[in-house]
């Protein structure tokens, strides 16, 4: 005897599933609200003040252009190109020094040695600001302990310079690649490096032809972490260097405190939406391959 199934079967036993989904939606709402409030409306904000203009004699505010075509000329602009250079050259030397470490830490025998890379890893990561430029200063500056100690001023070493910068943020990004990086390498099948072995692939070629291209999407999404870490960076870069390495954060504070012009404040507003539209770009780069990798470590 055959069961047939009737409309009201049918609606009977999608009503659960209906009603978990809309306990699932409502459950979810909170979150949805505090983001809007909490990203919504200062981004609102930024958005209004970067095309608002104010006239100096009545104080009277218009929409216009002037204060983006501002944040992309003259000094603005070296200091927005200065800071994507430095976080796209501290996020790449980061990436290239926390890759084999994180293999390192993946593939060890020893689990107390993988916890406490992981563990120092995850508090090295997020230390930084005015502490770390401290540490640096103590250590590498021109008085510095090791400075002295080696002579390295002799030499012309300067901790206040670009590459000075790049070293110091290298003390935060390296340990945060690890983080970044590691679960993607644990997704690594054992299967496929035995495969390629047995069809006589030596270890620089499974590298190269398996396993970098299955995770060449996380790290690139290890590479826009790195590199929006080091972008949005302030509290280090201006105990150190102050405005002798031009960065589009010192700029903005600069403007916006009137250090150097009084009435930039929109100008400032103006630099962060130039910020969020560089990292925007990361992002659309990063996101279809980060799909792509997905299916492979997922599969």
């Amino acid at each position: 005897m055959t069961a047939t199934l009737t409309r009201a079967d049918v609606v009977t036993a999608a009503s659960p599933r209906r009603r978990r989904r809309t306990r699932g939606w409502l459950a979810v709402v909170p979150l949805l609200v505090f983001t809007a409030v909490a990203f919504g409306v200062p981004a609102i904000a930024m958005l209004d003040g970067a095309f608002t203009v104010k006239d100096p004699a009545t104080g009277a505010g218009s929409y216009s252009a002037a204060n983006l075509t501002a944040s992309l000329r003259g000094a603005y602009l070296t200091a927005l190109l200065g800071s994507v250079r430095l976080s796209a050259v501290s996020a790449g030397i980061a990436a290239v020094l926390g890759l084999p470490l994180a293999q390192v830490v993946v593939t060890s025998r020893l689990r107390a040695l993988r916890e406490a890379v992981l563990t120092a890893s995850g508090v090295l990561a997020n230390f930084g600001g005015v502490p770390l430029a401290f540490a640096f200063v103590a250590t590498l500056g021109n008085a510095g302990v090791l400075t002295r100690h080696l002579g390295l001023t002799d030499k012309g070493w300067d901790l206040y310079s670009f590459w000075g910068l790049v070293i110091v943020y290298l003390y935060f990004l390296v340990p945060l690649m690890v983080l970044t990086i590691t679960p993607a390498l644990e997704g690594l099948r054992a299967q496929w490096r035995e495969a390629a072995q047995n069809n006589g692939a030596t270890t620089v070629q499974y590298w190269r032809h398996v396993a970098l291209p299955v995770l060449l999407p996380s790290l690139l999404g290890g590479l826009v972490l790195l590199f929006g870490s080091a972008f949005a960076a302030y509290a280090t870069a201006t105990a150190m260097v102050g405005s002798s390495v031009p960065l589009v954060t010192l700029q903005i504070a600069d403007a916006i405190s009137g250090n150097v012009l009084v009435g930039q404040e929109n100008v400032a507003l103006a630099l962060s939406l130039d910020m969020v539209l560089v990292a925007g770009l990361v992002m659309a780069v990063y996101l279809p391959l980060q799909r792509r990798s997905a299916r492979w470590l997922d599969a």
